[in-house]
């Protein structure tokens, strides 16, 4: 939204989980992509972050799901703009003049990095653990990963359809059950294999402190930005 608030002929509005924008230049769908961009980079700092030691069990959390919302927030729309160029992305692609050819490679080199960096993240998933017993075995791992990231991921789908009303029903519940599948499956499918993991966990989930930071920004979406923030 900022880039278009600074762009001579357009007058944006940020909405509750949308935008929109009246005026005209050709830049305005270049910035369609800029979203994208974005998370990738809060997901590359986050996955720098996550390297420099330890932290406690939720600030590891916070950074391990803020990797994987980083890059799987922005890769599938690269496979979705190769299928409806209508998206944010697309739109991007098409002002830089990417064609159907360029659009189907960048559709399926996204495809093929984002297996790895969901599997990347099993590490630091388990190394959540505290007990030596809870990834002793592939099964235990398995089952360890299915408590801390698997199962919550999926339930957060319906945790997020506050955040994203009104909008229509199937970008309010696709879109988050898109984003939470297409990696989970994968960490899920290989946490079994991994080895060598030391458990390094200290203390306990908190959850007074997330919960009243998620409370505060859904506060902010319904009266805020539902409204609409207009930036001219």
């Amino acid at each position: 939204m900022l880039p278009k608030a600074f762009t001579p002929g357009l007058r944006p509005t940020l909405f509750h989980n949308n935008h929109r924008w009246e005026g005209s230049n050709p830049l305005a769908y270049l910035f369609q992509g800029t979203g994208a961009v974005a998370t990738v980079a809060a997901g590359v700092l986050c996955a720098l972050l996550l390297r420099q030691g330890r932290r406690s069990i939720t600030a590891q959390l916070l950074l391990i799901w803020m990797v994987y919302c980083g890059f799987f927030l922005a890769l599938p729309q690269l496979v979705v703009a190769a299928i409806l160029p209508g998206n944010d992305v697309g739109a991007a692609l098409d002002y830089l003049r990417v064609g159907a050819t360029g659009k189907s490679a960048m559709a399926l080199l996204a495809l093929c990095i984002m297996p790895p960096i969901a599997l990347a993240l099993r590490r630091p998933i388990l190394s959540l653990a505290t007990d030596g017993r809870q990834l002793g075995s592939g099964a235990a791992r398995a089952r360890f990963l299915f408590q801390t990231a698997t199962a919550p991921a999926l339930a957060a789908i319906l945790l997020i359809i506050p955040f994203r009303i009104p909008r229509d029903m199937i970008e309010v519940l696709v879109l988050p059950a898109v984003v939470a599948v297409v990696g989970i499956a994968w960490l899920q499918a290989g946490a079994w294999s991994v080895s060598g993991v030391t458990p390094g966990a200290q203390g306990t989930v908190r959850l007074a402190g997330p919960s009243a930071a998620l409370l505060l920004l859904l506060i902010v979406f319904q009266f805020v930005l539902r409204p609409g923030i207009r930036f001219y």
